[in-house]
């Protein structure tokens, strides 16, 4: 392993604060399913196997492909950070075994001054969506429940083994089987048995033939997080119709760079969906302990949405009738985190704006856009201006107090 590019300059400046980095993924081992299957499923859960051209794909039941060729790492083996589109050809073998490996992944955060990692998945979707639609939606064929189900269990047992390796500081969160509330809220609990710290769901399953989240259908899932305090991740892409980085945002005629510049950008802004329709859909009036976290959407628009929110609402009528008891950004304030990692133009306004207690630090590593290799020199450029106890905040205790992590 390769890490003379770490030459980790904050690792010291940061030396005593557990700094928690809140939003990182993991590149699956291409094992991961098929090692823990039962016999009766190993030929079906997700395996990589070669298309019609001899690239190694994901795919679930038999041939299915779950669109994902490459390892999603930006980070080489060599310890060198891709350029441009280079990383879509490389396989699992070639990323840095940080990517997808509990030991060189906290040898890497020891270097660069992180404590702990919050991580993603990538195969399955962001939010448990990928070609795991209950109706056949957009074409796709339709993968029988129990298989989803085997299949999202098994992820989240992979998760709790690799959170017991790192010893609590690799924090993967929960996938769910969000087709089905009683099997959804059953996962949960199971996955929080397992000492799992948070839950992803599909942000718009009302788009897959289900009801929305506001929906009574949904109340024993956010009674139980709500409950057990356990926070519900809306990371970008969350959904089919928010997952597009090469789909309707970029102009046809781009390239490929073109594309996933443009596409990456207005990812962000699909979250603004998400965090709008749950404050406006009055669920934090029933449910006034439930936390959000916006994640990987940046916090530089929060507060045009949030002064949106409150404009129109007065504008529209909507809050006739004390259907609301607060603002949009006391709302805000007191149930949803959001994330950072490359903003610095305004940061301080915009953190003081909406709360220093709601902003948490995120590397994204080892996906394209990431904090890589320094990811604290690129922190602590932000967080220029702001007070020592700002800071802790921002880097550590807002994190430790949404996932309810043990900073002794």
């Amino acid at each position: 392993m390769n890490t003379q590019v770490l030459d980790q300059p904050q690792a010291k400046a940061s030396q005593g604060l557990k700094v928690i980095d809140v939003d990182t993924h993991w590149t699956e081992p291409a094992d991961l399913w098929t090692s823990r299957a039962p016999a009766k499923w190993r030929d079906r859960v997700p395996q990589m196997k070669p298309d019609a051209n001899g690239v190694p794909t994901w795919t679930i039941d038999g041939d299915i492909s779950l669109g994902l060729s490459s390892a999603s790492s930006v980070v080489h083996d060599t310890g060198r950070k891709a350029v441009g589109y280079e990383f879509r050809n490389w396989g699992i073998d070639q990323v840095h075994p940080a990517c997808s490996q509990a030991a060189p992944r906290l040898e890497i955060m020891d270097m660069q001054g992180i404590w702990a990692q919050i991580l993603y998945p990538n195969v399955l979707g962001f939010g448990g969506q990928g070609r795991m639609r209950a109706d056949g939606s957009n074409a796709v064929p339709t993968i029988d429940a129990e298989l989803r189900l085997v299949s999202t269990q098994i992820y989240n047992d992979a998760c709790a083994e690799v959170q017991q390796q790192a010893s609590g500081r690799l924090l993967p969160q929960a996938l769910l089987p969000w087709w089905d509330i009683k099997e959804a809220v059953k996962e949960a609990e199971r996955c929080v048995a397992m000492g799992m710290t948070g839950i992803n769901i599909n942000s718009d399953p009302h788009r897959n033939g289900m009801t929305d989240l506001s929906d009574e259908y949904w109340t024993p899932l956010w009674e139980l997080c709500s409950d057990k305090d356990l926070p519900i991740n809306f990371h970008i892409g969350s959904s089919d119709s928010s997952n597009s980085w090469f789909g309707s945002s970029p102009w046809p005629s781009f390239d490929s760079a073109q594309k996933l510049a443009m596409g990456s950008a207005m990812m962000f802004i699909a979250n603004s969906q998400v965090i709008g329709n749950i404050i406006i859909s009055g669920l934090l009036e029933r449910f006034p302990k439930l936390k959000f976290v916006s994640v990987e959407s940046g916090v530089g628009w929060l507060p045009f949405l949030l002064e949106a929110l409150e404009y129109q609402i007065a504008e529209s009528g909507a809050g006739i009738g004390g259907r609301y008891s607060m603002t949009p950004l006391e709302y805000f304030r007191r149930n949803i985190f959001a994330c950072f990692w490359f903003e610095r133009q305004d940061f301080a306004y915009v953190t003081r704006r909406l709360g220093v207690d709601n902003i948490m630090f995120e590397s994204d590593f080892p996906h394209p856009t990431c904090l890589y290799p320094d990811p604290l020199s690129s922190a602590h450029a932000s967080l220029e201006g702001f007070s020592d106890e700002e800071k802790v905040k921002v880097l550590s205790t807002n994190a430790a107090r949404c996932y309810n992590i043990d900073l002794s």
